[in-house]
């Protein structure tokens, strides 16, 4: 199995950024945590973060083929990027969806997510614990595609 872990923007503040709502680990901190349980799950885990949305759309993009699922924490993007959206239907990818924060516990524009009636699961509020969470549920729960010979 192949997970691809993408991050948007400001995610590589976390540690840093508003620590009463984001906690004190970092997306480093993150980033080896899931490298670690993917490897002990057999899982082979790439790691991505960018705050451009071009670089995200070009790396959901590339996993066309590869990647049995994506992780995504969209960030700000969650709110406003159709773009985003449209790429992660176009490579027919499954994808969890994650937030270290409660989003429906924030600002009301904060709650509507241009994502979560695609994602095969939305994991929030559990700070960055809900990354293992989306791990562990893309290794035991979601359904993997046949893959043809060879791949």
């Amino acid at each position: 199995m192949h997970i691809v872990l993408i991050n948007g923007p400001n995610l590589n503040l976390l540690g840093l950024r508003e620590p009463h709502l984001y906690g004190s680990a970092t997306l480093d901190d993150v980033v080896t945590n899931a490298q670690q349980q993917a490897e002990s799950l057999n899982i082979k885990l790439e790691a991505f973060q960018s705050n451009h949305e071009g670089a995200i759309i070009d790396r959901i993009q590339a996993a066309r083929g590869i990647a049995d699922a994506i992780i995504i924490n969209p960030g700000g993007f969650t709110h406003t990027s159709v773009a985003i959206r449209d790429a992660l239907l176009g490579v027919d990818i499954p994808f969890v969806e994650v937030h270290v924060s409660n989003v429906h516990a924030r600002e009301p524009w904060r709650h509507h997510s241009y994502f979560t009636d695609k994602a095969v699961a939305m994991v929030c509020g559990m700070g960055t614990f809900g990354y293992t969470a989306a791990i562990d549920f893309a290794a035991k729960h979601m359904k993997l595609r046949e893959k043809p010979a060879g791949q």
